[in-house]
């Protein structure tokens, strides 16, 4: 378990606060299941207008992760965001917004198969 747990990590590392949009390919299995409440994409061409949009949002995307939970094939991430958002979808603020979240990821050979999405509402931070 402690190796799906070191598996999970990149994800937030590599993706979002690097930015590395081809880390997608190598974490994310080309079928992933991606549920984010009501919301559902599927594998990696399903996630990547998600990641373009709001990589074109928000700049200065920072996640932490402050707790990592694993169980059989399934890692718990509970996490916390910031951002500053500067275009696309709304008036732009150009104010630092604060989340926090828990994904839920399933590993399958060393790739995410499954992965589930939980966030609180975005709350401005600093102005």
């Amino acid at each position: 378990m402690e190796a799906y747990k070191e598996l999970a990590k990149p994800w937030f590392e590599e993706v979002w606060n690097k930015g590395r949009r081809e880390a997608i390919r190598e974490l994310l299995a080309p079928g992933a299941e991606i549920s984010d409440g009501t919301d559902a994409k599927k594998g990696t061409e399903g996630f990547y207008p998600f990641f373009d949009r709001m990589q074109a949002a928000f700049s200065d995307i920072r996640f932490s992760v402050q707790d990592v939970l694993a169980e059989g094939d399934k890692v718990c991430l509970r996490w916390l965001c910031t951002m500053r958002h500067n275009g696309v979808g709304m008036i732009v603020s150009n104010r630092e917004l604060q989340t926090t979240g828990i994904t839920i990821v399933q590993i399958a050979n060393g790739k995410f198969v499954a992965v589930w999405r939980d966030r609180g509402s975005y709350g401005t931070d600093q102005g």
